[in-house]
């Protein structure tokens, strides 16, 4: 995680974490995790953001549909790379 620049973490609450949420704001980046509900402080959430991280999550789910993917039948990287984007591509274009 430390060589990837990003604007924003998306997260669900099982990443609600102080130790988290500091390394986060140490590298200046937003977390956008919401509260868990027995947290005495409530942060806030930018939940208009936080639904974008639903589409992210719909898209995999759908790409576990295809066996292949699902039971990792390719070996090599080259293969298995190939084979995501060809699925990726059928569920875009549906």
């Amino acid at each position: 995680m430390e060589n990837i620049n990003l604007d924003a973490f998306l997260a669900d609450r099982a990443y609600d974490a102080d130790r988290l949420i500091d390394h986060l704001a140490q590298r200046e980046i937003t977390p956008v995790i919401p509260s868990k509900r027995n947290r005495m402080i409530q942060r806030e959430t930018d939940f208009p953001l936080y639904r974008e991280r639903k589409l992210l999550e719909r898209f995999f789910n759908k790409l576990k549909q295809f066996r292949a993917i699902a039971t990792r039948y390719d070996k090599l990287k080259s293969t298995s790379l190939a084979t995501i984007q060809f699925d990726s591509a059928i569920i875009l274009f549906n």
